[in-house]
């Protein structure tokens, strides 16, 4: 089995293209050449969240109910919609114009949340069920990740 040459400078630029978009993962394929460049996540969420709660957690207890915080993790909220693919999101269906929605709208079953742009297509992401938007957890422009939650319809 003969080895195909490492392109060197291929995965320099898939890695600069990591850090740039903030991404963990990146795969590319041409002419049956396959590679995959990833990083460890560095997830800020899992380091802030124990010193918050080591400390003023006895504290939090005895002067008010602390369970609300440890629920409001928005991916395992009820009414999380979280995204189907990589990519980045926009909240309007183009620079200038009104957003999809905002915050306290009532959203209708299969109506156009926002937009994640993912190898150059734009993939409508759609309300799973009807109700009212209470939070939207990413801004115009912003890398996501399979399963990272966007926005929380009540």
């Amino acid at each position: 089995m003969a080895k195909t040459p490492i392109d060197s400078e291929l995965v320099r630029s898939l890695a600069a293209l990591l850090d740039e978009t903030q991404l963990t993962e990146i795969e590319y394929e041409a002419a049956g050449l396959r590679i995959r460049v990833a990083r460890q996540a560095t997830a800020p969420f899992p380091l802030a969240v124990p010193p918050a709660a080591t400390a003023p957690a006895a504290a939090a207890v005895a002067a008010a109910p602390a369970a609300p915080p440890a629920t409001e993790d928005p991916a395992n909220h009820p009414g999380a919609v979280k995204s189907p693919m990589v990519g980045v999101t926009y909240l309007s269906p183009e620079p200038g114009a009104a957003r999809f929605i905002s915050v306290g709208d009532s959203v209708s079953e299969g109506q156009t949340l926002l937009l994640i742009e993912a190898m150059k297509t734009f993939n409508p992401i759609r309300a799973p069920r009807a109700g009212k938007v209470v939070r939207i957890l990413v801004n115009d422009g912003q890398p996501v990740e399979f399963g990272e939650p966007l926005l929380i319809v009540e």
